[in-house]
């Protein structure tokens, strides 16, 4: 199974999407152990001073592909869940410095905790996805698919030029441009899709 991730895929209103929009997406990857389930508390990492918070909407691949049209993408997607792409800062920002990679700061133990999945089916328009995120209860980051720069189809799109996707296989298709920040040691952490709580757990 893979977890693919894409940066810097929002933006705060529309008309900035076309400005955005390169063609040069940036894909990173998180290794499976990354993962948290069952909304199971998540330790805090003890190698950081800095933990940074990102909620995101995950897509899990049903049917595998290479060269993937933008028009058959959505046939590939089985489920849409929510995640949280934890990253470390101090440890990612000291890697970048030295133009190393981002596993360290973006792929420790803990760092992708997802929520249990909806068939995809369930989603009238995923164009027009509402999610949001809480931590003690604050609402901090409010998302909504129309901000996307790359939709779900360009994204898968574009990963299966390079890289066969697997049924399973997990993306991570980018956080609100607004509201992410730190996170400590026994806050609380609520996701929501279409106003549906999903995922919840606490930093330990």
């Amino acid at each position: 199974m893979k977890i693919l991730a894409i940066g810097k895929n929002y933006v705060n209103n529309k008309v900035e999407k076309s400005a955005n929009k390169t063609g040069q997406q940036i894909i990173f990857s998180k290794p499976e152990s990354s993962l948290v389930t069952n909304n199971k508390n998540v330790p805090y990492p003890s190698f950081t001073k800095d933990l940074r918070y990102e909620a995101e909407l995950v897509l899990k691949i049903g049917k595998a592909g290479k060269n993937i049209s933008t028009q058959d993408a959505i046939a590939h997607i089985a489920e849409i869940g929510i995640g949280i792409d934890f990253t470390a800062k101090d440890i990612f920002d000291a890697s970048r410095e030295v133009k190393g990679p981002w596993d360290l700061g973006k792929g420790f133990d803990g760092a992708a905790p997802i929520s249990p999945f909806k068939p995809v089916s369930d989603f009238k328009d995923l164009n027009n996805i509402d999610f949001d995120l809480k931590i003690n209860g604050k609402r901090l980051q409010e998302g909504n698919t129309g901000l996307m720069i790359y939709n779900f189809q360009e994204i898968i799109a574009f990963i299966s030029q390079f890289m066969t996707l697997q049924s399973g296989d997990l993306i991570f298709t980018g956080t609100p441009a607004t509201g992410t920040g730190q996170i400590f040691k026994y806050d609380h952490i609520q996701a929501s899709i279409e106003g549906e709580l999903l995922l919840d757990f606490k930093m330990i």
